[in-house]
């Protein structure tokens, strides 16, 4: 039955992404213009890969058992939205004043302006927390204490993703990657489905993502991470979300000093496999 569920999710996040696709390239919402950026090899790259790929992830999700389906598509839209509110809304210039990670957001909050990325920090921790809160329903202080640890793991999975979407098909493959990781080992069987809505998902976006002419942004980093966090409460009670909660967090706060970019170039295996399927 979980095999079966699993397939189903991986059939409808590619069905519903790329019909999602078909009907962006139709139809993006405000114009082209709006979804267009700059990768940092200075091409233009559009960002509706975003959208398309919350699509996927969410139907993918659905199909998941009662229990998870609502707090995945929670997750997954929740993270998207406020995703797309910095991808679209960003102040010109903000990055480059150094408005750019943790760091860089809590600094322009201490001065008294909340940035478009401090706003998404808060909102995908608010639907993390609503999403975990669908998972634990905390009606008791240690179910309450399993909704705090839940949310702050499904908020930092969905921020950790968008720190790795820096080149081609790297945050994809990163999700992928840790999908699959997700399915294996005792305990594993109710994160399955989800899995599958996001390798489904990835394999809908992966093509135009490493040929260089779309990127996830914020909108769909947010939105697989978001899901591979649910999968992550999924797989795991409290011990072990604690566990993968502090390499989230340690991740996350390593960025603030070191970057992934150089650290992969400077790895054989890691160079290769991040280049993988890139022209």
């Amino acid at each position: 039955m979980t095999l079966l569920r699993t397939a189903l999710a991986v059939a409808a996040a590619r069905g519903a992404g790329v019909r999602a696709g078909d009907v962006l390239r139709e139809h993006p919402p405000g114009g082209p213009g709006r979804w267009e950026r700059t990768n940092h090899a200075g091409r233009p790259v559009t960002l509706l890969e975003g959208p398309v790929a919350t699509a996927a992830v969410t139907a993918g999700a659905l199909t998941a058992g009662p229990r998870w389906a609502g707090a995945a598509a929670l997750a997954a839209t929740g993270a998207a939205g406020f995703g797309a509110l910095d991808d679209l809304t960003e102040r010109r210039g903000e990055r480059d004043a150094g408005a750019r990670g943790l760091k860089g957001h809590l600094a322009a909050a201490r001065r008294g302006r909340l940035t478009t990325g401090a706003w998404k920090v808060l909102g995908i921790g608010a639907t993390g927390l609503a999403a975990a809160a669908v998972v634990e329903r905390p009606r008791t202080p240690a179910a309450a204490l399993d909704t705090l640890l839940g949310g702050a793991l499904v908020a930092g999975c969905a921020n950790l993703l968008n720190l790795f979407d820096l080149r081609p098909g790297r945050a994809a493959k990163v999700a992928a990657v840790a999908a699959a990781c997700l399915t294996t080992g005792p305990g594993a069987r109710p994160a399955r489905p989800l899995a599958g809505a996001v390798v489904g998902a990835c394999s809908v976006v992966l093509p135009d993502d490493l040929a260089g002419r779309s990127m996830l942004g914020d909108t769909g980093a947010n939105a697989l991470g978001a899901v591979l966090g649910v999968a992550a409460l999924a797989r795991w009670r409290r011990q072990g979300r604690a566990v993968a909660l502090g390499v989230v967090v340690g991740l996350t706060l390593a960025s603030e000093k070191v970057s992934f970019s150089r650290v992969i170039e400077a790895q054989p295996l890691l160079r290769e496999l991040d280049r993988l399927g890139r022209p």
